[in-house]
């Protein structure tokens, strides 16, 4: 059994990150311990007020929510009788037996594991210190549950990895309350990625539909380094209203993402020589823009091509999926800069209708470009170009004419 402890501010938004998950039939409320009513019969507020009017009872204490999971190794599909067993020696063990709380059974990942949400301010006000909780206290009651249940040791237990991107589906505007659906795929994004700056940062959360903020460079937000959050229609447009970074479970503020920027830039460094050797194994062939991102898909990285109007490349981010690390074109060494990069990729063929050809087919084929330039820009393109030399032309005789 391997235990996590998570602290933070925010009791609601421990609780709404599990009802969700309710809510999305991936997890089920499995006990609710110290409430007044049956677990079934507590509504969302029942749940929340419980722990909040406990957490009031000590106004300075900033740090007033406990989150924690315990993960099982697959195979070792326990009944909820003896989770609930577990969980209650397991808080026993840790100083939190007369806390309310409540368990969830989560089916979200690629092994079995519960989340307790409780508070760690104690009816008379007195705070549960959690000051090497995790690494004391903690480790001793994992270690005897292991061996009172029988459980496989967590130094035994085998490297997993979940499929991570199954976890969370796209925010889709209208379908769930726009801030719980922000947090879910933050908490997500967050935890699995590896990237070092806003951009790239959103080059991940444009998966997903959500967009960092940090508003126009003259900007009173972007002088005081804030920061919100935007859901994407399918179109890439920001969509409903924008929510503060500083009201979300997590506080993902400015500050806290350069936290995590720095800690990241360590963190994804074992995967930087990998990624290259893809590039340059694709890159030793003719490709067009659209061939090439094909053949990267293929290996599990995707590139994200930037253009301006003109249809030049000003910038390139790789998502390398199968490791979680997100890098920008120049990071990777001058040859995957923007311009030298850009220099190597061949034109997109061009698909001209020919006689007789199927009108939904061509449309399809149209709107698969990649390039974001459809078949009609194509078409009028050596026009446009005779236009914009003529009107410099005139330009240049209005100068000499000092008009």
């Amino acid at each position: 059994m391997v235990a996590k402890i998570k602290s933070g501010k925010s009791l609601i938004g421990a609780l709404n990150y599990n009802e969700n998950k309710v809510k999305q039939q991936k997890a089920a409320l499995i006990e609710a311990a110290k409430y007044f009513k049956d677990k079934d019969e507590l509504s969302f507020n029942d749940k929340l007020f419980r722990l909040t009017d406990l957490a009031g009872m000590n106004q300075r204490s900033k740090t007033n929510t406990v989150h924690i999971s315990l993960n099982f190794p697959n195979g070792e599909n326990l009944a909820d009788e003896t989770l609930r067993e577990i969980v209650k020696d397991y808080l026993q063990g840790v100083g939190f037996e007369t806390q309310p709380y409540l368990v969830y059974r989560h089916e979200d990942a690629g092994h079995p594991h519960i989340h307790i949400v409780t508070t760690n301010i104690k009816r008379d006000g007195e705070r549960i210190s959690l000051h090497y909780l995790g690494q004391n206290e903690s480790e001793k009651t994992r270690k005897a549950i292991e061996i009172k249940y029988g459980l496989t040791k967590a130094e035994e237990q085998p490297s997993q990895k979940p499929n991570l991107k199954a976890e969370i589906s796209p925010a889709e505007y209208g379908k769930a309350e726009t801030k719980r659906a922000i947090t879910n795929v933050l908490g997500f994004v967050l935890r699995a990625y590896k990237f070092t700056s806003v951009p790239e940062l959103n080059a991940v959360l444009q998966q997903y539909n959500i967009q960092a903020d940090r508003g126009s460079k003259d900007s009173r937000m972007y002088a005081r380094e804030g920061l919100v959050y935007w859901i994407l229609d399918k179109q890439g447009n920001k969509i409903g209203v924008p929510i503060k970074a500083s009201t979300l479970y997590g506080k993902p503020t400015l500050i806290t993402l350069e936290d995590k920027f720095r800690l990241n830039t360590h963190l994804r460094k074992p995967f930087k020589e990998g990624l290259i050797k893809i590039l340059d194994e694709v890159l030793a062939k003719p490709q067009t823009r659209r061939s090439f991102q094909s053949a990267l898909r293929a290996e599990g990285i995707q590139s994200i091509l930037r253009q301006n109007d003109e249809g030049r490349i000003y910038g390139v981010t790789f998502i390398d999926q199968k490791n979680k690390a997100v890098f920008n074109g120049s990071d990777l060494g001058k040859t995957y800069s923007a311009n030298q990069f850009s220099a190597q990729l061949l034109p997109d063929p061009v698909n001209i209708r020919k006689p007789g050809l199927n009108a939904s087919a061509d449309n399809a084929q149209s709107h698969a470009s990649t390039s974001g330039e459809g078949l009609v820009d194509i078409l009028f393109a050596p026009a446009r170009e005779d236009m914009a030399a003529l009107n410099k032309f005139k330009k240049k005789k209005r100068k000499g004419l000092n008009l």
